[in-house]
């Protein structure tokens, strides 16, 4: 008798030690055309094209300022317009925004990366994008009202640096600049403010990456500018996670403060988007999702996630920003503490 009670013991912790298969929410649906760009599309000889800055246009077609990769390995930036965003492409016949190391030595080996911001005041777009110099990537602003002539600003943060966007917005009078320096002790998202665009300041811890084992560790980068929203600042951003073989790219959420955007509310535990399907897997960098841009649907509701997969394609994904609000108070915590961090940071 005692036999049998230690056998069905046994079993019992057997099964409580069992992991509880869990059905997560989906928050991005992916479009099944996709990938909706290839290098095959394009009009000219390339390597790939991926990491697209997006925006809806005047007449309400869709533009994505996309990376393309020639086959030396350097990147310039070229537009493609659609009616639906989705398909029909009108791609430019050659590069919209090339490298020029001529005028601008810190674009010697390509611009990559480009994120778009409408800012309403100078009736402009804002394009911050990676200027890759021999010292190491850094940040670059230009401006342009139809994305067929620009206004270079220049470096407007120095190497090593990327993953920036400007704000549509001033906040409390400055611009503010969100971008992801790199340092010896980790990469992590910050703020700047300027009262020009050329001249930066303030310079402000935004969200660190975490330690140890986490999916978003050591190595955190904001993906399209931020959604600004009745509750704050929406930020999509991705997390590194680093395997013996190569690395993860995911996608995790955190909200922020909307007249003081360095100010973390709340931010996701866990990813909610990651490498899933064949062409997000498999490409030029195995296992990357890498968001530059989105546009946001006529109902202020639905945003299409404009994405680069593997390095190698764009990809499209459709979620609900009410959803992703949602999801963020079931899923994540408060970043209470986190104003002292910030004022030592700041050295104030």
């Amino acid at each position: 008798m005692n036999e049998i009670r230690d056998n069905l013991s046994l079993k019992a912790v057997t099964l409580s030690m069992k992991p509880t298969m869990v059905q997560y929410e989906t928050l991005f649906e992916r479009h099944d055309a996709n990938p909706i760009l290839t290098g095959k599309d394009w009009p000219y000889s390339i390597n790939s094209v991926f990491n697209a800055g997006a925006t809806l246009l005047p007449d309400g077609s869709t533009l994505l300022l996309c990376r393309v990769e020639d086959r030396r390995g350097l990147s310039h930036l070229c537009a493609a317009r659609s009616a639906n965003g989705i398909s029909n492409w009108q791609i430019d016949n050659e590069p919209t925004l090339s490298p020029d190391a001529e005028r601008y030595p810190e674009e010697v080996w390509g611009i990559e990366d480009p994120r778009i911001t409408y800012v309403p005041e100078l009736k402009k777009y804002a394009v911050a994008y990676t200027s890759y110099s021999r010292g190491g990537p850094g940040v670059s602003l230009a401006l342009t009202t139809d994305f067929r002539s620009f206004e270079r600003l220049g470096v407007v943060m120095s190497p090593d640096d990327k993953d920036a966007a400007l704000l549509p917005r001033r906040i409390n009078g400055f611009w503010a600049l969100i971008h992801r320096p790199m340092t010896p002790l980790g990469a992590h998202v910050w703020i700047s403010y300027s009262p020009d665009l050329r001249h930066w300041g303030n310079h402000k811890l935004m969200l660190e990456a975490r330690r140890g084992a986490w999916w978003d560790a050591n190595k955190i980068g904001m993906s399209p500018p931020p959604i600004e929203t009745s509750r704050g600042w929406l930020m999509i951003y991705h997390g590194v996670r680093r395997t013996p073989s190569s690395s993860i790219y995911r996608l995790g959420l955190a909200l922020f403060d909307i007249e003081q955007p360095e100010k973390c509310l709340v931010r996701g535990d866990s990813w909610m988007f990651a490498p899933e399907a064949e062409y997000e897997r498999h490409g030029d960098v195995q296992d990357v999702v890498f968001p530059c841009g989105y546009t946001v649907a006529p109902d202020g509701d639905t945003i299409n996630l404009y994405y680069g997969a593997a390095d190698s394609s764009i990809a499209l994904a459709h979620g609900s920003i009410r959803a992703l609000l949602n999801w963020l108070d079931a899923n994540g915590h408060s970043e209470h503490g986190n104003e002292r961090r910030h004022r030592q940071a700041s050295g104030s």
